[in-house]
């Protein structure tokens, strides 16, 4: 069931977008070689908290961790760990929440970790100009397929994949609401979009082949060929004057 938000409810997603947005930034800035994975999660969730809202991801179906890190060719969900350190020429996607007052912010990015390849720039540049491109289409009256043929058609161009098995999701009081938004499909097609919908688009976005595996671990999902992937996302709402994003760092 899509539940649509009203105006109440979409002020309280966007304190708890901009909560996420400022986590998310302040992790982006950590980002560098010799960092571990765990010290990312360890800031996010003390930002989070400090903020009075709750770490979205923290024990959500078990996920034992605040945030989600996942380096190089694992495209989403991997666990924050001690041993885990970043080296120069990582791409590094770092996916948090934050749920505030009853209702969760979503955001993603991709971060370089110094200096990185031309490959994996990018790869990365493409994947978050596609979550840009497809934001653009999220107007009412229009098609989940737009949004969805936005990313298909930056990324294919560009000669990368696009991840089937996963994708973004309404979000609202809970994490993953109705409806699923895929990363490929034909624009014109499928649900209609209406005020009030929110939704967590999120590109991600192979340099290699499209198809995925998951890890043993339960919850890392990698690229079965071993090349990289990039990750970004925005917690979106559908107005009457156009689409909104809520996990936008304010100033």
């Amino acid at each position: 069931m899509i539940i649509l938000k009203t105006s109440r409810e979409l002020s309280l997603m966007r304190d708890a977008g901009r909560i996420a947005a400022e986590a998310l930034r302040r992790v982006g800035e950590m980002v560098k070689p010799g960092v571990t994975t765990m010290a990312l999660a360890r800031a996010a969730h003390d930002y989070i908290v400090k903020c009075g809202a709750a770490p979205t991801f923290l024990d959500y179906n078990g996920f034992p961790g605040s945030i989600c890190v996942s380096v190089n060719d694992e495209v989403i969900h991997g666990i924050p760990s001690e041993k885990r350190t970043l080296r120069e020429g990582d791409l590094v996607g770092v996916d948090l929440g934050a749920t505030y007052h009853g209702y969760v912010g979503d955001t993603a990015a991709s971060f370089a970790v110094g200096a990185v390849s031309e490959e994996l720039r990018l790869l990365s540049d493409t994947a978050r100009e596609s979550l840009y491109l497809a934001i653009e289409q999220a107007w009412p009256g229009g098609r989940l397929g737009d949004i969805s043929a936005a990313v298909q058609t930056h990324c294919e161009a560009r000669g990368y994949s696009l991840v089937r098995e996963y994708c973004g999701h309404g979000v609202g009081r809970v994490l993953h609401e109705d409806p699923g938004v895929p990363n490929v499909g034909v624009a014109g097609r499928g649900l209609k979009l209406k005020p009030g919908m929110t939704l967590a688009i999120e590109p991600m976005v192979n340099q290699g082949r499209a198809a995925v595996k998951l890890l043993p671990d339960g919850w890392t999902v990698k690229t079965r060929d071993g090349k990289p992937s990039a990750h970004f996302e925005h917690t979106v709402a559908i107005t009457s004057e156009g689409p909104v994003i809520l996990t936008k760092v304010e100033g």
